[in-house]
């Protein structure tokens, strides 16, 4: 007798197909049966060992987040309602350049440093891995939900050249070709980068593409959080377009949004790009968060120069006067690519989290709202916020179009990337509403996607993309990482103001064909384990 019937579930099965009544028969973590409207035939129905009845409820693959932060995460909190009870079963980490390996003893602390705001400093964490694979084995000790991992390229980078502002030599270039393939082979699924973050962004194209060459042969593919999302947006796009076409690898451009005053409306733009690309071959994907503003940390916005050298070295140069006004005038004057080379307008930065408490009242507020209540200028808040927070300091940037986010979401090449930060005490909404946001709130309420539109590109397409052949569908001989949800209710239940809130509508979450959300509840099951590269 098999283990589960999910009977009478109104089945989308990811393909963008027409949804159609099923029972789905489960067994040892796969399905091996749908029966199609299996009660209106009056056929035999199949038995199992336990029956659901999902009369009125949607069964669908579980969702693909493309773009996590849950590096850490994973690791120090096993309930990880955050994803699971949204119906995500598969993260990707190693996000945007930065994560935890390959290092080495130096590399690991600079990198816990840089990216404190992000995950944590990880005091709660055995750092008992250093190469990728042994972090991918840690994983499969037991975790939430599932995990692909890609080699971070400026965590590579800083392993082997530092955190300076120089061009790799060849014996340099050589050894971070070497520890990309060691990474592919031992599981990763493909390169990132943060090429507004240090020390990723200090790399030129040439590096970038001898890297890219690696990552091709393999089977991998590249994500790229590029140059600019601001000034030069659609440059910085077609540059890593150009990129990946010379290298011959895959593309999936992260986070692709369209924000500041100088992109309003400009979506079209963007995709006009990608669909030449993709009509003349390229194999181009990309990932979006539904909601308007970003989120990153304050120090991400000083700008390339002061950053060099690492955590240390900021810290030194915002604590030299002369240096520390230059900052100010890259910010507010010139426009920082830290902040996409657009000049920051304070009014739209707001203080998410903090890790020094004493500094939490500035939380919830703008700079300029925090910089009022103190009377002291914008900038003498953010600079005490980036020196007394040791650079920890997370914030959102309200600074996206509406327009942007529909016209992208719409796009044949699109598929679901929360980009949630979990750490601090206002956390950007997305981390804990993204995929429910896109049902509740873009599908049934605005109709910007059909449903079946929209559960294949948060399951078959990024699974396409991971080139998994046993995920991302309703499909016999597909692994049961499932969600059952109910169309007509399912909400995110974050909010700007409730960030922590928990979705609704979700009422079962399967991974590897065990509940991990059952009745809305998180159960106390760990079937997520690391999810690796498909062999070429």
């Amino acid at each position: 007798m098999e283990d589960l019937v999910i009977r009478d579930a109104d089945v989308v099965d990811g393909s963008g197909a027409d949804a159609y009544r099923a029972d789905v028969v489960i067994d040892a973590g796969r399905i091996v049966s749908i029966v199609k409207e299996a009660a209106a035939a009056g056929c035999q129905r199949p038995d199992a060992m336990r029956e659901i009845d999902a009369e009125g409820l949607v069964l669908s693959p579980g969702f693909i987040d493309m773009h996590a932060h849950s590096d850490l995460a994973l690791l120090r909190d096993p309930d990880h309602s955050a994803k699971a009870a949204q119906g995500v079963t598969l993260e990707v980490l190693g996000q945007d350049g930065l994560s935890y390996a390959p290092v080495d003893d130096r590399t690991l602390e600079e990198v816990r440093r840089a990216i404190t705001g992000w995950n944590g400093y990880g005091e709660d964490v055995d750092f008992d891995w250093r190469s990728v694979g042994e972090y991918l084995d840690r994983l499969d000790r037991g975790i939430a939900v599932n995990a692909a991992y890609l080699i971070p390229q400026g965590t590579v980078r800083a392993l082997v050249v530092g955190w300076e502002d120089r061009e790799a030599t060849p014996e340099e270039l050589d050894r971070m070709r070497r520890l990309v393939a060691e990474g592919l082979e031992q599981g990763a699924v493909g390169l990132s980068s943060g090429l507004t973050y240090t020390p990723g962004m200090y790399a030129r194209n040439a590096e970038l593409t001898e890297l890219c060459r690696v990552v091709a042969s393999y089977g991998g593919y590249y994500c790229p959080h590029h140059r600019s999302y601001g000034a030069g947006a659609l440059e910085a796009y077609a540059e890593m377009v150009g990129l990946t076409r010379e290298a011959g690898c895959p593309l999936h451009l992260a986070h692709a949004t369209m924000n500041f005053g100088v992109n309003k409306g400009r979506a079209p733009e963007l995709l006009a790009l990608l669909d030449r690309a993709l009509d003349e071959g390229a194999d181009i994907t990309l990932d979006t968060y539904p909601y308007t503003p970003g989120c990153t940390t304050l120090a991400a916005l000083l700008p390339s120069w002061a950053s060099e050298g690492g955590p240390e070295e900021i810290l030194a140069r915002l604590t030299d006067p002369a240096t520390a006004e230059r900052i100010r005038h890259d910010l507010e004057v010139t426009g920082s690519d830290g902040c996409h080379g657009v000049p920051v307008e304070w009014d739209t930065v707001e203080i998410s989290g903090v890790t020094d408490p004493a500094l939490a009242d500035a939380v919830g507020r703008t700079v300029r709202q925090a910089a009022r209540l103190r009377g002291e200028t914008p900038w003498a808040t953010a600079h005490r916020l980036l020196v007394g927070d040791r650079l920890g300091t997370t914030v959102l940037q309200h600074v996206g179009h509406e327009e942007n986010v529909r016209a992208i979401m719409r796009h044949r090449a699109h598929t679901g990337g929360s980009d949630g930060i979990l750490r601090g005490s206002k956390p950007h909404p997305r981390a804990y509403g993204t995929f429910p946001h896109y049902l509740g709130h873009y599908v049934r309420e605005l109709g910007v996607l059909t449903l079946e539109e929209c559960v294949a590109h948060l399951t078959s397409r990024p699974a396409a993309r991971l080139r998994l052949p046993d995920r991302g569908l309703v499909r016999e001989g597909y692994r049961a990482d499932l969600v059952l949800f109910d169309p007509g209710t399912v909400a995110s239940g974050a909010t700007f103001t409730e960030p922590r809130g928990l979705p609704s509508g979700i009422p079962y979450v399967l991974v590897d064909g065990r509940f991990v959300i059952e009745d809305g509840r998180r159960t106390d099951v760990l079937a997520g384990r690391s999810v690796r590269r498909t062999p070429v």
